[in-house]
């Protein structure tokens, strides 16, 4: 039996179970909001074209209004200024997009501290346990803040200081960027930088740092929990625009359970 043969046997066996982590894409999906003057995305939108009515007798069909970044989507290099020079997200390598997953869980932590930064230190905490982070592999950030994706006021957690949401230390970025072998990090949260992350040095680490390195972003992921610490391997399914920042993507993980 072919390697692919094995493969869909497996999953069609339930040996391997594919986890879907991604948030359903509708109008109440929530969006970043950037403080003035900054211009904002647009929330997602279907448009009605026809429905079986006599804009098309037979047929369903929307035009579709988003912006690049909506919902559980891909940051591609170019989407920041460090990274302009690098793919956009229909120039993604494929070795990026199919690759294994490794899961760093501080969801505890968060619980206790919505503004938690994940340091050097978990990192190599983690790696003491699981091994070392994996070549050509992505980095999933499990924060629990999945939990709060079905309402933007609270994914987003304003408050009069600003937003409140878990994300990297700046060294953390730097050193996830230039110092170790994954080509990408991926999170629960809106975006892969923490509420208050303008706060840090330099602003926005993540972005900074990560797509300015070649490496890649991806957001608003769900069902971490539902995922190993190692061992699963991720299939992210962006939309090729050419020329674009990013897109949303579905995202799949493959996970052994035999």
């Amino acid at each position: 039996m072919s390697l692919l043969a094995q493969l869909y046997s497996a999953i069609a066996t339930e040996t391997v179970e594919i986890v879907d982590l991604t948030a359903p894409l509708s109008e109440s999906t929530p969006v970043l909001q950037l403080p003035e003057p900054f211009t904002n995305t647009i929330n997602f939108r279907l448009e009605e074209i026809s429905r079986y009515d006599e804009r098309g007798p037979r047929w369903y069909w929307n035009n579709i209004h988003t912006g690049e970044h909506t919902g559980t989507h891909v940051d591609a290099p170019n989407h920041w200024v460090t990274g302009r020079d690098g793919h956009d997200v229909a120039g993604l390598p494929l070795r990026t997009l199919v690759a294994p997953a490794v899961v760093l869980d501080a969801s505890a932590r968060v619980a206790d501290d919505p503004d938690y930064l994940l340091s050097i230190d978990d990192v190599r905490a983690w790696e003491g346990e699981h091994g070392a982070l994996p070549e050509g592999g992505w980095l999933l950030y499990r924060t629990g803040w999945d939990e709060r994706s079905a309402e933007q006021n609270s994914f987003l957690n304003v408050d009069d200081t600003g937003s409140h949401t878990p994300g990297v230390a700046a060294d953390c970025a730097r050193w996830l960027a230039e110092q170790t072998p994954i080509v990408g990090l991926g999170v629960e949260t809106v975006g892969t930088d923490a509420g208050r992350a303008i706060e840090l040095e330099p602003a926005f680490p993540c972005h900074e740092l990560i797509l300015g390195a070649g490496k890649c972003g991806l957001t608003q992921l769900r069902n971490l929990a539902r995922l190993p610490a190692t061992g699963a391997l991720l299939m992210v399914c962006p939309l090729p625009i050419v020329g674009g920042s990013g897109s949303p993507a579905r995202v799949l993980a493959l996970v052994e359970r035999g």
